[in-house]
């Protein structure tokens, strides 16, 4: 495989970002910067890590992978060459590894004064938790925000990992990276971005927030507008052990709701609370009379706000879904295509994910102008299985 730069289709077409290997939520930022048109440079240590790899693994997609130990001074030193001519590095190590290894924001910033260094943790750089060990659902648990997921009343209910790695955090990391992207055009100086799960996730959670502030919050679960407080906002069973979500929150998408449900002339005031066990019953009992395949048939297309809950596996074939391409067959993995869209600048998809960590060192190396990719390797500095 060879590698050229500047051939991503996308806005980020000509920025060219430098990735310390991570899990989590820094490769999946990778992987957004790499669909938008970056070029990106996956730097791993040799022989990988946990939970990444291999030719599935879509959060590596777009860019090569390069395998240098960075215990060995030259590959540290082929670091910052990397950076000398980059716009980004990102890293998602804990506070201080990169600074430890000789590849810190000061030592990249004597080399590259306009650099983004883009820093990914879960607690932030600072603060008493920034040196300890955590996960996900740690992360949102002292935001607040774990506390109100799921409809079970006796425990919080998390969602795997979406809400703290890629909403709070691989999302606000590439929001960062922009903006001070945007910013160093201007004034020629780049900066470091703390991404940290903790503040985007409580970013993201602002509109829980502002309900808490406004007064009429319930901090349990299952007791507010949308967590499954209401019959017109919840998850109901159909007959045939499948699910259906109802969002019928405005009057006339409940009013549309009602009346292809069937419930128009039996269904009791629903602004009333003491009203809604009565309608939930109602609501229950009667998704239970068909089948999710004979509900979807009544109700999507319409303006009720009721869809099928269905696994990834029939997503591929919902037709919006397929109609708007949302996931494709690329390189013989099916996976989401890159995402938003754009009308001049359309991003498509590149590179497959690396078979092994290191795949690509001597061509990627090669290709962002280290001219002594020999050397390292036959030093070890440079692995390539």
């Amino acid at each position: 495989m060879t590698f050229e730069l500047g051939q991503g289709t996308g806005p980020l077409r000509g920025v060219k970002v430098v990735e310390i290997a991570g899990i989590g939520p820094s490769p999946h930022a990778c992987m957004m910067l790499a669909d938008l048109g970056a070029d990106v440079i996956r730097v791993e240590r040799p022989g990988g890590q946990m939970l990444t790899g291999g030719s599935h693994d879509l959060l590596n997609r777009g860019r090569p992978s390069v395998a240098l130990n960075l215990k060995d001074p030259a590959a540290v030193e082929t670091v910052l060459t990397l950076i000398e001519d980059a716009d980004v590095l990102v890293e998602g190590m804990r506070p201080g590894v990169t600074e430890k290894l000789g590849i810190g924001p000061d030592a990249c910033a004597e080399r590259n004064p306009r650099l983004v260094y883009a820093r990914m943790t879960g607690w932030g750089q600072t603060g008493p938790f920034a040196q300890v060990a955590g996960h996900d659902m740690n992360y949102i648990a002292i935001t607040g925000t774990l506390h109100g997921l799921g409809q079970v009343k006796g425990k919080p209910q998390f969602p795997g990992n979406l809400v703290g790695d890629f909403g709070g955090g691989s999302t606000y990391l590439v929001i960062g990276i922009l903006a001070a992207l945007l910013e160093a055009k201007s004034s020629g100086q780049g900066q470091v971005v703390d991404a940290a799960i903790v503040d985007g996730t409580a970013s993201l959670n602002a509109m829980g927030a502002a309900f808490l502030a406004g007064g009429g919050f319930k901090e349990e679960r299952a007791s507010n507008l949308l967590d499954g407080g209401t019959p017109y906002y919840d998850v109901y069973e159909t007959s045939d052990g499948e699910h259906m979500s109802v969002g019928a929150l405005e009057p006339q998408f409940y009013e549309v709701f009602v009346e292809l449900l069937g419930i128009k002339d039996t269904a009791p005031d629903r602004y009333d609370p003491a009203n809604h066990d009565q309608l939930r019953k109602l609501i229950a009992a009667t998704f239970l009379q068909r089948t999710q395949a004979e509900w979807v048939g009544i109700f999507e297309g319409s303006d009720a706000c009721v869809a099928g809950i269905i696994p990834m596996s029939k997503a591929i074939e919902h037709p919006h879904m397929k109609a708007r391409q949302v996931f494709v067959e690329h390189e013989g993995v099916v996976q989401p295509q890159p995402a938003p869209r754009f009308s001049r600048t359309e991003a498509t998809l590149s590179h497959p994910p690396a078979p092994v960590p290191g795949a690509h060192t001597r061509e990627a190396l090669a290709a962002w102008g280290i001219d002594n990719v020999e050397q390292l390797l036959e030093s070890g500095a440079a692995v390539q299985p």
